[in-house]
């Protein structure tokens, strides 16, 4: 434990995008938590939205993943007759309204943030401070081309934020933390013979498309835990339990080090590290 004339650090998750595997953080989350790992604020996009809220919410994650285990793509869409896209995701969004605790972003235990992608600027678009959750999670989970935009009070057409932020980890750094962790789901890769739906297809390929973003992005973040799931496909919702034990193995392989880092950021001094943290940022910037 810190001592009096130490800091206390504050421990950000940014959860990464990635559809079916994005299970898997459900099983880091209970490494994290079983092992007294703080967690002071989320930032998810998609999947990682949508797990990182539960918990956010205050929802039990014995519940999260009985949750994890039994999502099928029909509880998330339905067809439509829209020229925008094959369904509409407008499930998703009561679906978590019916099960989250909580689902006002001002309300949560855990500051949440959620990011989704501007069709029109292709910006990033975060919902963090105020407004409803299930639909901030809703828009996250847009995949383009499949899902028919979501259109905000703003009169904006919102989609997946895989596009603008797959491992949100700057967006997660902006809550004013210490250490921002990543969870990257789709750091292996595709090491399956190939994608046997449409959707299956269409997340592959915006998977793919972001890999160089990717990585820029895991240089925001402290730590990144990389489950081994690359022999999952993004649309195997049904492999649940594969993934949320993969997901325990790789968090529990990086405890010891993500201790460590609250150890050594507990031991500098709060002038020090924000220089330090100054710093990187200008380096990674430049």
């Amino acid at each position: 434990m810190p001592s009096r004339n130490q800091k206390v650090p504050r421990l950000a998750l940014a959860l990464s995008g990635g559809a079916a595997r994005g299970i898997a953080h459900i099983g880091v989350l209970r490494a994290l938590i079983e092992n007294k790992i703080p967690i002071d604020c989320i930032a998810g996009t998609s999947a990682g939205s949508l797990v990182g809220g539960a918990i956010a919410s205050g929802m039990p994650l014995e519940e999260i993943e009985s949750i994890g285990r039994s999502l099928r793509w029909r509880d998330i869409g339905r067809m439509t007759m829209s020229r925008l896209g094959v369904q509409t995701n407008e499930r998703l969004e009561q679906y978590l309204r019916q099960r989250f605790p909580i689902i006002r972003f001002e309300d949560l235990p855990i500051p949440l943030a959620v990011v989704a992608t501007d069709l029109q600027s292709g910006k990033a678009v975060v919902m963090r401070d105020k407004g409803d959750v299930p639909f901030a999670i809703r828009a996250s989970c847009a995949i383009p081309g499949w899902y028919v935009p979501v259109v905000d009070g703003d009169g904006r057409q919102l989609v997946d934020g895989g596009l603008v932020a797959m491992v949100p980890a700057q967006v997660a750094r902006a809550f004013d933390v210490d250490i921002v962790v990543g969870v990257d789901v789709n750091a292996e890769g595709a090491k399956f013979l190939a994608a046997t739906s449409v959707i299956g297809i269409m997340l592959q390929s915006m998977m793919m498309v972001q890999r160089t973003a990717t990585l820029h992005q895991l240089q925001q973040a402290d730590w990144v835990i990389k489950p081994r799931v690359g022999h999952i496909r993004w649309d195997e919702m049904t492999r649940a339990e594969e993934l949320i034990a993969a997901g325990y193995e790789a968090g529990l392989e990086n405890i010891e080090g993500i201790r460590n880092l609250i150890r050594e950021t507990s031991e500098s001094t709060p002038r020090w590290y924000q220089f330090r943290r100054r710093k990187s940022m200008q380096r990674q910037r430049s």
